[in-house]
């Protein structure tokens, strides 16, 4: 074709799903998020190179990513958040090394992460939790509830999906990680410390993970409470098993 426009190239990514060749149709999304990108009459800025690398990071283009990076961290180098995507990528196709100098860059800069808590309030005291908070004067109550809720929800068929922990260890520990999340701490925490089905409202500062959403549809399911989540994105409102979101967040 002399002129390639959006609609043909959705034709051919439609066409190789229908087909079930998943691999093309990805590799084709990726190469389209960037000829597009490539085309536009303005200088790309940083929300769009960004954007090119989370769709890198979700089907593991390490490559187009890297270029990504480049371009980006030319037009902003001191938004955190943009070392923490690239992170993110390498982690998720398992470059430790990658991880390691994007981290070193980042601290190299004077650069920190924001740090991920969740509150919930209950009895009119708002509790803060930090991911692998160890300091809750119960502590002790809420570990072993959130125990219990992985074995109740793994019954019902979850699933822990390691590819949203961001370290290189082993398995019983990524476990034991994504477990420990703020926010289902946060929600342990209620569990233990209001009536039985009442609902729990629960604040994140920052993007639910998608492990945790899935284990928040279980609990919601088990326990028969309604869990409101309000992440950095939007409110989540898990009730018998789903949430509002339709899993699109």
């Amino acid at each position: 074709m002399p002129y390639r426009d959006s609609g043909s190239w959705n034709a051919m990514i439609s066409g190789y799903c229908l087909n079930g060749n998943a691999a093309n149709a990805l590799e084709l999304a990726d190469a389209v998020a960037f000829e597009f990108i490539k085309s536009m009459p303005m200088k790309p800025d940083g929300s769009i190179w960004g954007a090119l690398i989370s769709a890198c990071r979700i089907h593991r283009n390490v490559e187009l990513g890297k270029y990504a990076s480049d371009r980006l961290f030319e037009v902003d180098s001191e938004n955190v958040g943009y070392y923490v995507l690239l992170s993110n990528m390498y982690a998720n196709a398992g470059k430790w090394e990658g991880v390691n100098d994007v981290r070193s860059l980042a601290r190299g800069m004077g650069l920190k992460k924001t740090p991920g808590w969740s509150s919930i309030e209950v009895d009119k005291k708002v509790n803060v939790f930090y991911t692998g908070n160890q300091t809750h004067t119960q502590c002790n109550e809420i570990y072993k509830e959130l125990k219990e809720l992985c074995e109740k929800i793994k019954a019902k068929g979850y699933v822990p999906d390691f590819g949203f922990v961001l370290q290189d260890v082993e398995d019983d520990e990524k476990e034991h990680i994504l477990m420990s999340h703020s926010e289902r701490l946060a929600i342990a925490y209620g569990i233990i410390s209001t009536p039985h089905k009442s609902s729990l409202r629960i604040f994140k500062n920052l993007r639910v993970c998608g492990d945790c959403h899935s284990a928040i549809k279980c609990i919601s399911d088990i326990t028969g409470r309604e869990i409101v989540v309000r992440d950095s994105n939007r409110f989540h409102h898990f009730k018998d098993g789903s949430c509002s979101c339709g899993d699109y967040w």
